[in-house]
């Protein structure tokens, strides 16, 4: 269901979905390449690109080596250091019309830190009340663990969004029809890589 993301130039972040701003995929082990590119994240959620429309950063720098002529070994990224988001295209859905569901990912240190941002460390969770409507990975019907470098400071966003089609999801309903979510006010929540989004996301479906 979801679909795997990996390195263009060796320097996009390599996730079930193409991202803005670049981060440094781990040496070792190297993922699948993919045809999905990045662009510098925007301001405020931005429509998602394809990739005639979105061109590669560049090439990020190498580590440094130190006085023994390796490179410096890079840390996990901790939950203190990572602020995740959840984001939405819209505040409000008209009738008929599918919420884009998108993450935000940011390195709040100065340093520089290893994390998994693989399919198999992604979930979108859409609630209402205490009523949990669907999950991301009820029906995934595949996942893999991709891990990444983002620097000191970085913020990374995805592009192409994962798009839910306002209906109640189980894992005993992949193939076949399900209930449609009633107009009213749903939450989103996200997490990725271990960490969950401090704040879920509030929208309306009308």
């Amino acid at each position: 269901m979801l679909l795997v993301l990996a390195v263009i130039a060796a320097v996009v972040l390599a996730v079930w979905q193409p991202w803005r701003g670049a981060a440094v995929p781990a040496a070792s082990p190297a993922p699948t390449p993919s045809s999905l590119l990045t662009s510098p994240v925007a301001a405020a959620p931005a429509a998602p690109a394809t990739p005639a429309e979105t061109a590669a950063p560049p090439a990020a720098a190498a580590p440094t080596p130190d006085a023994s002529g390796t490179a410096p070994v890079v840390a996990a990224c901790s939950t203190a250091v990572i602020t995740v988001q959840a984001v939405t295209d819209q505040d409000v859905y008209a009738a008929g019309e599918m919420p884009k569901l998108s993450i935000t990912l940011s390195n709040t240190s100065t340093s520089p830190c290893l994390i998994n941002v693989g399919t198999a460390t992604q979930q979108f969770v859409i609630t209402s009340g205490s009523d949990t409507w669907w999950r991301s990975t009820d029906c995934q019907s595949e996942s893999s663990d991709q891990v990444v470098q983002l620097a000191g400071g970085q913020t990374v966003s995805s592009v192409s969004p994962l798009q839910w089609d306002r209906t109640r999801s189980s894992v005993d309903t992949c193939s076949s029809s399900r209930p449609q979510a009633s107009a009213g006010f749903y939450h989103l929540s996200v997490s990725i890589g271990g960490i969950q989004a401090a704040d879920t996301k509030m929208f309306e479906l009308r």
